[in-house]
């Protein structure tokens, strides 16, 4: 279990974006040393959220396709994807980062907006959705577990039994030199993204951040199990996911896993997204909108 929970988690190690970016600005009245912001379009918010070592560019052509009609808000997270480390050079990012949301939100007076997560992003959301329910109109999850830590150690598992082997990962991790792309991790982007164009950036992004935030990051990711919290989440939720190219448990294994760990919201639509990696939005694009569309209508 040791060894599938390792493969398995390494889907989740990277990620970044791969387009063009658009014009954008900075949002005025806000400081912050983990996250910045900036807004595109208007009407109803949205707020969208990146993943580990990714860059807010991943969702650009979101943005694109919604800024006609919904005013978007873009987080880039300290550290990763060459943005300035800040707060976020050490400890946990995720928590952290979730209540600097939650403060923008109050701060730019926001009314309820959607939060939309992908990855690492799902995790910050469901967090931000459970310990502020007030703040967050409806979240989408975009292929994150709130639980990873299952994976590595089992059904069983609980933050405390898995956190050797998380603290193993994060030393590993932080032993890589700065500045340079591994063959393990260009293996893992290809087995992140289907769309082969768009993995050379995404392997820049990861170049780009910063070794021991990442690994931070990582270690949290695996320790964190949101299942207690879900309760707590008043929005609608939707959560889209994949089953992955090399997952050493069978789709039908895997699935189950996947709604199983939703089970504390019943009331959450869950939708499997075929013919995708993990970056719905880039090898999918189309149905991946169409979700959006669903979601944000509802």
């Amino acid at each position: 279990m040791k060894r599938r929970g390792l493969l398995i988690g390494a889907l989740f190690a990277l990620a970044a974006c791969a387009s063009t970016p658009a014009p954008s600005a900075p949002e005025e009245g806000f400081s912050s040393d983990r996250i910045s912001v900036v807004v595109r379009g208007s009407g109803p918010d949205v707020i969208l959220i990146p993943g580990l070592s990714s860059s807010r560019d991943v969702w650009n052509t979101t943005a694109d396709a919604l800024d006609g009609h919904y005013c978007v808000h873009l987080v880039q997270l300290n550290g990763f994807a060459g943005a300035p480390v800040g707060a976020n050079g050490d400890g946990p990012v995720s928590a952290p980062v979730a209540e600097e949301i939650a403060r923008y939100i109050g701060e730019t007076h926001l009314d309820h907006p959607a939060v939309i997560g992908h990855s690492m992003g799902g995790t910050i959301g469901m967090m931000l959705a459970a310990r502020h329910p007030d703040a967050v109109g409806k979240l989408m999850v975009v292929d994150m577990f709130p639980f990873m830590g299952a994976m590595f150690g089992g059904p069983n598992a609980t933050p405390e039994s898995v956190a050797p082997i998380a603290d193993q990962i994060r030393a590993a991790m932080r032993t890589a030199p700065q500045g340079v792309v591994s063959d393990q991790t260009r293996g893992m982007i290809a087995s992140m993204v289907r769309t082969e164009t768009a993995r050379p950036e995404i392997m820049e992004h990861a170049r780009l951040s910063n070794v021991a935030t990442t690994a931070n990051a990582f270690r949290e990711l695996i320790v964190t199990d949101l299942r207690p919290e879900l309760t707590h989440i008043t929005a609608p939720v939707t959560v889209l996911f994949v089953i992955p190219p090399q997952a050493p448990i069978t789709p039908e294994q895997y699935e189950a896993y996947m709604r199983a760990s939703y089970a504390n919201l019943p009331q959450a639509r869950i939708v499997k997204i075929e013919n995708s990696y993990h970056f719905i939005m880039i090898d999918q694009f189309d149905r991946f909108m169409s979700e959006v569309r669903t979601f944000l209508a509802s």
